[in-house]
């Protein structure tokens, strides 16, 4: 503002316009002074970048912040579904020396020794590594390590985007018709595929050759298996796997396939004990009554029963006349 007075000394007041548009000069400069106090580096294309087929890809920053007092490793998992250029950040934060601080970076145990960078700003030393992931081979985790009295490790960890479907087991019945879900959130695979086992190996599920299955969704966020006319040898594991650019990722579920018996076999068991109870505590009515009678009725029905053995001898024993 000292300029802009001498000038206005020398010329006379200046036009509003020109005012204003060097108040903004001056706000643009400070606003960009700090900026570039607060990031100490300005991403530089990698040599992949500069060949031309990887300037398109986008630019994926991320960032992790460790102190000499952290007591655990930090980490944080990244999700990559298309190839992109990456620009991976560690800061460290000490009161030592920073001269004095190692500074690697590693790709899973692999030391890298190219494409990353440091700097220091105040207390804090900043490292930089700038790549680009075209393939999984590229994918897993890339750590950055500040060694001073102890070793701190920072480390990004890159997947394919996860699938989900129903982790419990689904229970049918013979005759029935299922469908099996499997759903990918905000990402659309390339392709899916649906894989059955009902023991250790994964065999494709083949819908030309079996009519009973039926897929749909191959193309899109999400897909669907519809099984028809389920039998026993239906069930077991399925599998649906979804295709990425940079991977694939998978998720299981579990099919029990039951007949209409099984449900009922618990009742029938409880019924036939009822049963058999029941019959039980008859027979035991019956004999309590027996061994409690009277000994008066019990010898009235001894009377009883000989009278009847004796009028049946004597009929036998009648002689029988023959008719002329």
């Amino acid at each position: 503002m000292g300029a802009l007075t001498a000038t206005r000394g020398l010329w006379g007041p200046l036009p509003l316009p020109l005012l204003l548009l060097g108040l903004l000069v001056a706000a643009g400069t400070s606003l960009a002074d700090r900026n570039s106090s607060d990031s100490p580096f300005t991403i530089q294309p990698t040599r992949e970048e500069m060949t031309g087929e990887s300037s398109n890809l986008p630019l994926a920053s991320h960032n992790i912040s460790l102190t000499e007092h952290s007591s655990v490793p930090v980490e944080k998992n990244i999700t990559l579904e298309k190839p992109s250029n990456i620009a991976l950040t560690c800061q460290f934060t000490t009161s030592g020396d920073l001269s004095a601080v190692n500074v690697t970076w590693r790709k899973d145990n692999e030391v890298l020794k190219n494409n990353y960078l440091t700097n220091t700003m105040g207390n804090i030393l900043y490292t930089q590594y700038t790549f680009t992931i075209i393939d999984s081979n590229q994918m897993g985790s890339y750590s950055c390590l500040f060694e001073e009295q102890k070793e701190q490790r920072g480390t990004f960890y890159f997947t394919v985007p996860e699938i989900h479907g129903k982790n419990k087991r689904l229970i049918t019945y013979v005759g029935d018709s299922t469908v099996l879900i499997c759903k990918c959130y905000d990402c659309v695979p390339l392709n899916w595929t649906w894989y059955s086992s009902n023991g250790s190996v994964q065999v494709p599920v083949d819908i030309q050759m079996n009519d009973k299955f039926m897929i749909s969704g191959t193309y899109a966020n999400e897909t669907k298996l519809k099984i028809m006319q389920l039998s026993e040898e239906d069930k077991g594991s399925y599998w649906c796997h979804a295709i990425f650019q940079l991977g694939e990722s998978e998720e299981h579920m579990e099919l029990v396939v039951l007949s209409y018996l099984v449900p009922l076999k618990p009742f029938l068991a409880i019924a036939a004990e009822v049963v058999l109870l029941v019959a039980i505590i008859l027979l035991c009515e019956v004999y309590t009554k027996k061994k409690n009678k009277p000994p008066d009725e019990r010898e009235f029905e001894q009377i009883e029963h000989l009278k009847s053995e004796d009028s049946n001898g004597i009929e036998n024993s009648a002689p029988r006349h023959r008719k002329n």
